[in-house]
């Protein structure tokens, strides 16, 4: 029997990201079991998404740290 690992895509929210803002809002920080280039620094949830079902991989979402410094509205 052979044990195929899954893909994985591991993605977080940006720091800086501003209420209202239309900037992309994600960064891909690491892949898993998975040939793939990211060019863009920041990404759109939609393009992280098209990303996993084009390769077959799955989303994994990084939690922030509660230590660090939250962003001010």
């Amino acid at each position: 029997m052979e044990y195929k690992m899954s893909a994985k895509i591991f993605y977080r929210e940006r720091v800086k990201n501003r209420k209202g803002q239309q900037a992309p809002r994600f960064r891909i920080t690491a892949v898993y079991n998975l040939d793939l280039k990211v060019f863009a620094k920041h990404l759109r949830k939609k393009e992280i998404e098209q990303l996993a079902e084009a390769t077959g991989a799955k989303l994994v979402k990084l939690k922030r740290d509660k230590n660090s410094k939250k962003k001010k509205d």
